[in-house]
């Protein structure tokens, strides 16, 4: 493995559109923290830099249903989100912001380069444009009915309801979200990052020389390169954003995409005037954390960017975490499905290590993982206090009661105490190796199997019991069990800081180097001990009720809203009814989409003739219980092609209260064909 001289570690830039919630802890900034601060007490050159996001669409959304200015939702959340993060401990170097005058200067020079390289295309092409606000509309200022589960709320982007990946284009009935009229297509000009011809030096680079990396980033990454990668546009038609520096760019501004990660570079020249050593030195390691669906902004288009630009290095590792769900759902910012730091803080004091240990042990390092409040409260209760507390208090609490809190003198070592003190060295080997290669969950086992190896210790000896018949064997058993508490200081740094600092001030002997750890004579005899507290509390039964019932609550909340019955939509006449021909149809077979988690290819009888479907239903129906269900569909639709199978028609469905959707059916068992009407 190659010895790097100095390390840069970059963590994905959070949107300043609302608070940071237990998913991008999980996800992000905890593992990084950990990796962080185990190089700092290595004593690595190491800087760690970070940033709010703050251009975008989903910025002026938020600015404009909030009727302030952008600049205002971005200076609300930037400080919410960075004093929520030093609250847990989360220590960066930096915390920028991509609204500061290095960042405008830095993302504006580094297009510029690129164009003036001409490495970008320019390329024309029809996009939404409203005529009443006179504004080309973004994804997100574009709503109207999805094409496959016809919800009439879907975006330009996405249907938040049947969860499909969208283009304006394919919504029915389109509408402009700022003055509510229908859009037109006009001609724009935007430039072009053509990812295509990186595709052999990306190729190379991931497929061959990173074969080390996670499988979800490599399968991923391979899975975008064998696809064939297409041209990227870097511009877009807002008013909010770094504008695009060449001429004949007015009213553009850099997609957010491009701008973001240029954000790195620009916290970092807002640290060190150094800044082109972590940057442009092949002997600095960068490591990027992100969450999964960042992985290919990292791992394809940012180095891109970079090897296009020249001069700077590129990503040694992009250490991608999965998504962690809350109490067996997704978590959802938009319907207050989460548990937000911030509130987190002000309800749970002196409870920061806990979340960290919960949610570094129940990462989602290599699947979608489940957060839920038994099991923070398990994990406080079994863990925290009955093993690696537990330990710490007897271990202090019995040098005091017969010691008077001085370390006592270690006499001749029996080989059951040789035995256990030559677990340390391995441990810390096993610790540090697991660090190094990003396995967090498994380094925190590690450092808890230090206090294991302790309670292990004190139960095995019982110095209580021997205190009565060999006062001289307790000195030499309680130094033992001491010199593993030190250790424990140690292991525990990067993982609950809080505490480690707490256990240090009570050992009373300062800052201890990682170098220690594994040895045996960290602490001298001799040496007086500080007051013992204890490390963690009990978590009683009503404080998770108490969070249970505001989770609760939110769901009353977002199924009071989905009961709210729409308003009638506009009248049509009945020659307009009639020329929709909705036919009873049976479900001949059912099977996934490859490659996506909402969509199903239904081969239906129409009665007329068989033909596919595609469905966003694969979340609320198996395909096993579909097959021979019939079911109403409107067979005259124009065919659409999704995911390389073309569609010909659409199910009838209609949503309950808890947001399943619901198939529509005959009540009695009817001729395929049958028409609806």
């Amino acid at each position: 493995m190659k010895e790097f001289k100095r390390y840069l570690i970059t963590s994905a830039l959070p949107y300043a559109n609302g608070p940071v919630h237990i998913g991008h802890l999980a996800g992000v900034y905890v593992p990084a923290d950990i990796y962080v601060r185990y190089l700092r007490l290595r004593g690595k050159d190491v800087v760690w830099v970070c940033g709010s996001d703050e251009h975008g669409v989903p910025i002026t959304i938020k600015a404009r249903n909030e009727g302030v200015s952008p600049q205002d939702i971005v200076d609300k959340y930037h400080n919410i989100i960075k004093e929520s993060f030093a609250g847990l401990g989360i220590s960066f170097d930096i915390y920028s912001r991509t609204t500061s005058p290095t960042h405008y200067k830095t993302a504006s020079d580094f297009f510029r380069t690129l164009y003036e390289k001409g490495e970008f295309i320019e390329q024309t092409s029809q996009q939404y444009y409203d005529e009443e606000a006179k504004t080309f509309l973004a994804d997100r200022y574009i709503m109207g009915t999805c094409p496959h589960c016809q919800n009439d709320r879907a975006y330009g982007d996405q249907c938040e309801k049947c969860g499909s990946t969208l283009s304006p284009t394919e919504l029915l009935n389109p509408r402009s979200m700022i003055s509510g009229s229908q859009p037109v297509m006009k001609e724009t000009k935007h430039w072009y990052l053509p990812l295509d011809k990186h595709e052999p030096f990306l190729r190379e680079w991931i497929l061959e020389n990173h074969k080390e990396w996670k499988q979800n980033v490599y399968g991923q990454c391979k899975s975008w390169l064998d696809s064939g990668l297409q041209p990227r546009a870097v511009s877009r038609d807002l008013s909010w954003g770094i504008p695009v520096p060449v001429e004949g760019a007015e009213g553009k501004v850099l997609y957010v995409w491009f701008d973001a990660p240029i954000g790195y570079i620009s916290a970092t020249k807002d640290l060190t005037p150094d800044w082109e050593k972590y940057w442009k030195d092949e002997e600095t390691k960068m490591v990027h954390f992100i969450g999964k669906d960042n992985i290919v902004f990292h791992c394809i288009v940012f180095p891109a960017m970079l090897k296009a630009h020249g001069g700077y290095i590129l990503p040694e590792n992009v250490p991608a975490n999965e998504f962690l769900n809350l109490e067996n759902d997704k978590i959802s910012t938009s319907q207050n499905w989460a548990v937000w730091l911030n509130e987190y803080l002000e309800e749970m004091p002196g409870k920061e290590d806990v979340l960290r240990y919960v949610l570094c042990a129940n990462a989602p390092e290599t699947k979608d993982n489940d957060f839920t409040w038994k099991d923070y409260q398990a994990r406080n209760n079994n863990e925290l206090v009955a093993v690696l507390g537990n330990f710490v208090n007897r271990a202090l609490v019995l040098t005091n009661k017969y010691y008077e809190g001085v370390v006592p003198e270690c006499g001749e070592l029996t080989d059951f105490d040789k035995e256990i003190l030559a677990e340390l060295p391995a441990l810390k080997k096993e610790l540090e190796n697991n660090i190094e290669t990003y396995h967090f969950r498994e380094a925190l086992k590690d450092a808890m199997n230090i206090a294991r190896l302790g309670n292990k210790y004190l139960a095995d000896t019982e110095p209580w019991k021997v205190v009565k018949t060999d006062p001289e064997r307790v000195k030499t058993i309680m130094n033992v069990a001491l010199q593993i508490t030190a250790n424990v200081a140690i292991a525990i740094e990067p993982f609950m800081p809080f505490s480690a600092e707490k256990l240090l001030k009570m050992l009373d002997c300062g800052k201890l180097e990682w170098e220690k750890l594994g040895e045996q004579d960290i602490i001298k005899a001799g040496h007086k001990l500080g007051k013992a507290e204890l490390l963690f509390e009990k978590i009683e039964d009503s404080v998770i009720e108490a969070q249970l019932k505001k989770l609760e609550d939110a769901k009353a909340a977002k199924l009071a809203a989905a009961a709210v019955v729409e308003p009638q939509k506009e009248t049509v006449s009945f020659d307009d009814f009639q020329k929709m021909d909705i036919r009873v149809s049976t479900i001949l077979a059912a099977e996934k989409v490859a490659k996506t988690k909402k969509l199903l290819k239904l081969t239906v009888d129409t009665g007329i003739d068989k033909r596919e479907i595609v469905s966003g239903i694969a979340e609320h129906y198996s395909p096993e219980e579909l097959v021979g269900k019939q079911v109403l569909v409107l067979v005259n639709l124009a065919p659409r092609e999704l995911k390389g199978i073309e569609s010909r028609g659409m199910i009838l469905m209609a949503e309950d209260a808890t947001g399943k959707l619901v198939l529509l059916s005959p009540a009695d068992k009817v001729k395929s064909g049958s028409q609806v009407g």
